[in-house]
C-alpha cells in the first residue's frame, strides 16, 4: 500500500513509520525536516500548522496514497486542512486521538469507547483532550458523505523507545526520573499514586495501527488502545526502580490539594481502564507486550543512549 504518515521521526509516528515500512509498504512522511527520517521512506518537508505550506506540499494532484496516518493533528483547524487536501486522495484516514478525549468525571471500568466525552476544555483545563474531540467530531461529519474511510484510535499513556518516562502526575516525562530513582530521591504521586492506568508500549501501538490498513472491519470505527496490563501509577514506578535495582519512596499528595495548585491534571487523575475486545473483533492485532518487558527495555535504552 501508499501510506503517508504525517509525523514519522516523532515517538509515535516514527513508530509507525517503521512498522509500515517493515511490512512492506510504500511510505511518504511529512516532517518540518528538523530530525532524520527512515531512509528506507520518502520524506516531505512542510510545518503542518502552516495551511499554505501544506498546501504547496501537496499542490500536485497525483499526489495519492491508499491510506494517509495523522499522528500528530491536535486542532480542528488542522483535521480541516487534512480533510481538503486527502477526502478524495486516499482511501482511508487513520487519526491518532487520545483517550483524554472523554469526560473525567464520567468514566466507567472498563471505559467504553462510547462513553462520554468532554463538553467544553474547562477554561483551558482540558483543551488538549478536547481539541481532539473537535477532530473527532469534524472528521466524523466531513466523512459522513463522502467514500473516505476512517479509522480513530484513542491511546493512553504511550511509552518505549528513548521517550522520557514517567506517566501523570506529578513525574510525567521526567526527564531526570531514572537519575532522581538511583539518587533514592522520593518523588510525589498523587494520592499515593493509586489511580490504575494501562500503559501501551509504542511499538505495539504501531502494530495495531498498521494492522487497520484496508482492514474493512476497522472502517469507520473508533478505537480504545491500551495495553495488555492494567496497574496503578505507584507499580508503575516500582516497576522503574526494580529495574535500576534500587527502592523506590514515595511521597503522598492529596488529590484536593493538588488540584487546586494544577487544575489541569484533571484529566489524569482517574481510573483509565480499558478492554480490548474491540481491536480482536475488528481483526486488529492488540497490544501484548506485558509492562515488566517493556518497562525493563525502555529503562535500558535509556540507559544505553546517556553520555559515557
Amino acid at each position: 500500500m501508499k501510506i503517508l504518515i504525517i509525523g514519522g521521526s516523532g515517538h509515535v509516528s516514527g513508530a509507525v513509520c517503521r512498522e509500515c515500512l517493515q511490512r512492506g509498504h510504500d511510505v511518504t512522511v511529512l516532517t518540518r525536516g528538523r530530525r532524520p527520517v527512515d531512509s528506507r521512506a520518502k520524506a516531505i518537508s512542510a510545518d503542518r500548522n502552516d495551511a499554505a505550506a501544506m498546501r504547496a506540499a501537496f499542490a500536485d494532484p497525483a499526489l495519492r496514497f491508499d491510506a494517509v496516518i495523522d499522528c500528530i493533528c491536535y486542532a480542528p483547524e488542522e483535521m480541516a486542512v487534512m480533510l481538503e487536501l486527502f477526502r478524495s486522495r486516499c482511501q482511508q484516514l487513520v487519526f491518532i486521538s487520545t483517550d483524554f478525549v472523554f469526560d473525567p468525571a464520567q468514566r466507567r471500568f472498563p471505559q467504553p469507547v462510547d462513553a462520554p466525552i468532554l463538553a467544553d476544555d474547562d477554561n483551558g483545563n482540558q483543551s488538549y483532550g478536547y481539541k481532539k474531540s473537535l477532530c473527532e467530531q469534524l472528521l466524523h461529519r466531513e466523512a459522513a458523505d463522502s467514500d473516505l474511510t476512517w479509522t480513530v484510535f484513542r491511546p493512553c499513556h504511550i511509552y518505549g523507545g528513548n521517550s522520557r518516562l514517567g506517566c501523570f502526575p506529578c513525574h510525567c516525562r521526567d526527564v531526570d526520573i531514572l537519575a532522581r530513582l538511583q539518587r533514592s530521591e522520593t518523588i510525589t504521586l498523587v494520592d499515593g499514586g493509586h489511580f490504575l492506568q494501562q500503559p501501551i508500549l509504542v511499538d505495539d501501538l504501531a502494530v495495531t495501527i498498521a494492522s487497520c490498513l484496508g482492514n474493512p472491519l476497522a472502517s469507520r470505527r473508533t478505537f480504545n488502545m491500551a495495553g495488555p496490563d492494567i496497574v496503578e501509577s505507584a507499580a508503575y514506578y516500582r516497576l522503574i526502580a526494580d529495574t535500576l535495582g534500587v527502592d523506590l519512596h514515595i511521597r503522598s499528595t492529596p488529590l484536593a490539594e493538588h488540584l487546586q495548585l494544577r487544575p489541569g491534571d484533571r484529566p489524569f487523575l482517574c481510573h483509565r481502564i480499558y478492554s480490548l475486545a474491540d481491536l480482536t473483533d475488528a481483526k486488529l492485532t492488540p497490544p501484548a507486550t506485558r509492562l515488566v518487558d517493556g518497562i525493563r527495555q525502555h529503562v535500558q535504552n535509556l540507559l544505553a543512549a546517556k553520555p559515557a
